[in-house]
């Protein structure tokens, strides 16, 4: 009875705090977010310009689109089409109970794993559906609550434009047989496309059988010491993800492995012995490779000098977003203009969406309009993610991450040159630091030395005046090798 009492009572203060978090997370979508016209947008590795004659700023409630020319039009309608044909995942409320507790939302604790649910499920859309793969129906969401794009503004001008240039030249006529084919060919890819569209969202449902779904995350969490209702940081994240997808059961996702960087560093022969691992079929063939780098990107506060190296990963095609945000709250960072990163935010209790119904809604896993921040408010930890469907694709992510590093190094003043790493090597016998056959890239560090076999790559945070590398292990920790040093702060890769 008196058990009966206390899960009453937990109930009850589960639907109060979901309440209060409905409540404080509603205003999310209903702020504006404003884009410079002249300056370029990069989303996951894709550009945008959304440049015309008159300056100033861009604001994505539709509001000054006449302003804009048919033809700069189209561009932000692909801009808008790309953004919202991501897989957005945000807090929700009465799902089934958590496993050990009395919990039936995750608002306000569940952000970090939401942000490693997106990072994932975008991971697992350019596995099955491919970078150019967008949403037929992204741009049909009402989004009249948030006060943001206005997909009808953007379709007269789109319509207008499409009209202007159908006069300008003579039709194509196809032959019936050649339309019956073409229409055929496209309805049989895009039934395709949708199965593995939906299938994708049902891996991240709220229920205890999806694969990526928040119980099971939470059921993975606890080797890690963490239970419902704690908060999840980027580097414990990754992990998650990891043996999450180590232990799905889908034959679907057998061609798909994740591999996390130990201490900032990503050993080939790692990444590459996975790649080629059998399936559970005993089929020869090469995985795809999601590849997690928990980082710190300075000591208490993110230095600005990674400003442009994190721009520089987010333009690579191969990058799969960054787990991240600012202090106390996670985001999904995408893309970035000038020096704000474009984020989605899964502070939005939204309700439970049955996943394993026939036709489930999926308007609620959209987004259906970007945010921006500025880098600076950006918290030092987070992880970064890439995705290589090759062992070919492995090495040519590892040359472009190279090339990045290399380029801001050069662009920055030498007295402002700080620590941070971008190793290349062999293999775990000779990523050693200052090794002759690795390659030590120290960004924004003067020398650096480069050899043709290049294996590993780091990364290094930059270290506060006064702190120290820690131990094995534990690769950032404040105070590290100062007797008496202040404070517990540790990141763990």
């Amino acid at each position: 009875m008196e058990a009966t009492g206390t899960d009453e009572v937990e109930k009850i203060k589960s639907k109060f705090m979901s309440a209060w978090h409905n409540m404080k997370y509603s205003w999310v979508l209903k702020t504006k977010t404003y884009f410079s016209r002249n300056s370029p947008v990069f989303l996951l590795g894709k550009c945008y310009h959304f440049k015309t004659d008159e300056s100033g700023e861009l604001s994505t409630d539709g509001s000054n689109f006449d302003k804009i020319n048919a033809e700069i039009s189209g561009n932000v309608e692909e801009f808008r089409k790309d953004f919202i044909s991501r897989i957005w995942l945000t807090y929700r409320e009465e799902f089934p109970q958590i496993k050990g507790s009395a919990l039936t939302t995750d608002c306000g604790w569940g952000c970090t794993l939401r942000t490693g649910q997106m990072l994932l499920a975008q991971g697992l859309m350019l596995h099955f559906l491919g970078r150019a793969w967008v949403w037929p129906e992204a741009l049909d969401i009402d989004n009249s609550d948030s006060e943001s794009w206005t997909a009808h503004t953007v379709k007269k001008l789109t319509a207008s434009f499409e009209a202007s240039l159908t006069a300008e030249r003579e039709p194509k006529i196809l032959s019936n047989h050649h339309r019956g084919t073409l229409k055929r060919n496209c309805d049989d890819n895009e039934m395709r496309n949708e199965v593995y569209h939906r299938k994708i969202i049902s891996w991240f449902g709220d229920s205890p059988l999806a694969a990526f779904g928040l119980h099971q995350l939470i059921e993975h969490g606890k080797k890690s010491g963490k239970i419902a209702g704690d908060w999840y940081g980027p580097a414990v994240v990754a992990h998650i993800l990891r043996k999450a997808v180590e232990e799905a059961r889908d034959p679907e996702l057998q061609g798909v492995t994740v591999y996390v960087a130990q201490d900032c560093t990503v050993y080939s022969s790692d990444v590459i012995d996975r790649q080629c691992s059998l399936m559970d079929s005993g089929k020869a063939d090469t995985k795809a490779v999601i590849i997690l780098v928990p980082v710190r990107l300075g000591g208490e506060r993110t230095n600005m000098d990674y400003l442009e190296f994190v721009k520089g990963i987010l333009s690579l095609e191969y990058c799969v977003g960054i787990i991240g945000g600012k202090p106390k709250q996670s985001y999904y960072f995408a893309g970035f203009q000038d020096d704000s990163l474009i984020y989605m935010d899964p502070h939005y209790c939204q309700s439970f969406v049955d996943v394993s119904i026939k036709d489930f809604p999926l308007e609620s896993f959209h987004c259906p309009s970007p945010k921006k921040m500025s880098f600076k408010k950006m918290d030092p930890s987070c992880t970064i993610g890439f995705y290589c469907r090759t062992v070919q694709d492995f090495e040519k992510a590892s040359e472009e991450i190279t090339k990045v590093g290399v380029q801001v190094t050069r662009s920055i003043p030498q007295p402002e040159r700080c620590v941070c790493a971008l190793r290349m090597g062999k293999g775990r016998e000779s990523a050693s630091p200052f090794s002759t056959d690795v390659l030590l890239f120290l960004v924004f560090i003067a020398a650096f030395t480069v050899t043709s076999n290049l294996a590993s790559f780091s990364f290094r945070p930059i270290l506060p005046v006064g702190e120290t590398w820690g131990e094995p292990g534990r690769p950032w920790e404040r105070g590290a090798g100062r007797a008496g040093a202040g404070g517990p702060t540790r990141w763990h890769s």
